[in-house]
């Protein structure tokens, strides 16, 4: 799969289960927090009406002791606290009006006064108050409710106080917390597990399809989509399949008639240069006419080149294209092209200087004729794009596994948008230079089936640099 694809429908993936995700478990934590506080509220708010009605039901029990003088009551108080029933759970306290524990059902010395707020404030308010919170002095968490005794002259006298550590409401609150969150996570790994699988019903033909619309892009047309899916994803198969037959099906009407069309041109193309050449070997004849017969032969031959492109393209096209591999001196052949071309070249203005260098290249498994071909093309090319800079330089050299052939020109270079594109076929870009934009495509097609590469770049300083790696083993 390529590797781009990965990334984008990877990325599609991700986005699609954090977004998922993401909402399910803000969700989840909003409905553990919901049910945590509820039980919270329901635990606290129940502890607290049972200690304010034992408070309410303490408090007029003892209204019958108002009349008795406060030593009796005291007494009385402690009497109580010493035999109250519930001592193991909640305690309960008598405080007088001072805030000093008077007595308390852990006995009459249980510890130091408490000195939590709602003592006081059911002093003052008359009435009773609760307090949920951490005592001062043993750092514990507690629930205690405080109701005022009121003395028979409408003096408050001292307070009774029900206090119980929540210890054991605070864990099971927070057990309610820990199951809730495991089901919380339960639900998340059912969401995740049930979104990949969707994920992957989707993203699975998806990938075939993109991969599948990539070659065809890259030209593979005629390629199908093979899917057992009978919905959007089908039908989406479906066009594309379609519309790959229908683009290879107009591709080889489209080959097919260049073909003919080209095989049609070379007969009278033949005549055109031959009965040219015969002319000018005519030496009677006047310098206009012979200025005229050099420019007829020479657009005959420019398109004579157009039409073997044409016909190398088909043959490329629908796999005809064959090479007559042989050991051959790639360093003569290239050095005959060059010193031929160079001389076509200088009529233009155009030095085209080969760099000579002593390196030791051996001979390749090649095809001679098609790689005169290719150095033909990029020289010709070197010359119609970059002939401004009146200059074009070539050189070879063997790094030990690649014969290297790089041909430089001056001119303005290729803009760097262009690049990845010039290669493609009928591509010509921004040139008004005249051609078909096949001609590199097959020059491409060439080093490619000799297991080479043809790369073009700008040159530093400007220019284009085109380079040729040719394996010296194949």
């Amino acid at each position: 799969m390529d590797i781009i694809s990965k990334v984008k429908l990877g990325g599609l993936r991700k986005r699609w289960l954090q977004n998922t995700v993401s909402v399910v478990f803000a969700l989840g934590v909003v409905c553990v927090l919901a049910v945590t506080a509820s039980i919270a509220v329901y635990y606290y708010t129940s502890m607290e009406a049972d200690m304010s009605n034992r408070a309410r039901i303490t408090r007029d029990f003892f209204a019958s002791y108002i009349d008795q003088d406060y030593t009796d009551f005291y007494q009385s108080c402690i009497t109580y606290a010493q035999t109250f029933a519930d001592k193991d759970t909640i305690e309960l306290q008598f405080i007088n009006q001072d805030g000093t524990l008077v007595a308390s059902s852990y006995g009459q010395w249980a510890g130091q006064s408490p000195d939590t707020p709602e003592i006081q404030k059911a002093i003052a308010s008359r009435g009773e108050c609760p307090f949920l919170g951490t005592d001062p002095n043993t750092r514990e968490r507690i629930l205690a409710v405080s109701c005022p005794i009121v003395y028979s002259n409408g003096e408050v006298i001292g307070v009774l106080r029900y206090v119980t550590s929540t210890r054991k409401v605070d864990a099971q609150i927070f057990m309610v917390a820990v199951i809730t969150s495991l089901v919380l996570l339960v639900v998340m790994g059912i969401v995740v597990i049930s979104s990949n699988y969707y994920l992957h019903s989707i993203m699975d033909p998806v990938t075939e399809i993109s991969e599948k619309a990539k070659r065809i892009a890259a030209g593979s047309y005629g390629v199908q989509i093979k899917t057992p899916y009978r919905d959007e994803i089908g039908d989406l198969a479906d066009t594309i399949n379609e519309m790959s037959s229908k683009i290879a099906q107009n591709e080889k009407m489209q080959a097919e008639f260049i073909s003919q069309l080209s095989h049609e041109l070379r007969t009278p193309l033949t005549v055109i240069n031959g009965w040219s050449e015969t002319l000018l070997a005519d030496e009677n004849m006047d310098d206009d006419t012979r200025q005229g017969m050099k420019i007829i032969s020479s657009e005959a031959k420019r398109l004579t080149e157009m039409v073997i492109d044409l016909l190398d393209f088909t043959r490329m096209q629908d796999g005809r294209m064959t090479l007559a591999v042989e050991m051959a001196d790639i360093r003569a052949e290239y050095e005959d092209t060059v010193y031929m071309y160079s001389a076509r070249l200088a009529q233009d203005g155009i030095q085209l200087r080969y760099i000579d260098n002593d390196e030791d290249i051996p001979e390749i498994p090649c095809d001679p004729k098609r790689l005169r071909q290719v150095f033909l093309n990029i020289l010709d090319n070197a010359a119609k794009h970059g002939g401004s800079g009146k200059r074009i330089d070539t050189q070879m050299h063997y790094d030990g596994e690649n014969v290297i052939v790089s041909i430089r020109d001056y001119g303005p270079g290729i803009p760097e948008d262009e690049i990845p594109l010039v290669k493609k076929k009928f591509y010509k870009g921004a040139t008004s230079v005249r051609g078909t934009g096949i001609g590199l495509a097959v020059c491409d097609e060439i080093v490619e089936m000799h297991g080479g590469t043809l790369t073009l770049e700008n040159a530093p300083g400007g220019g284009t640099l085109v380079t040729v790696r040719l394996p010296a083993a194949h």
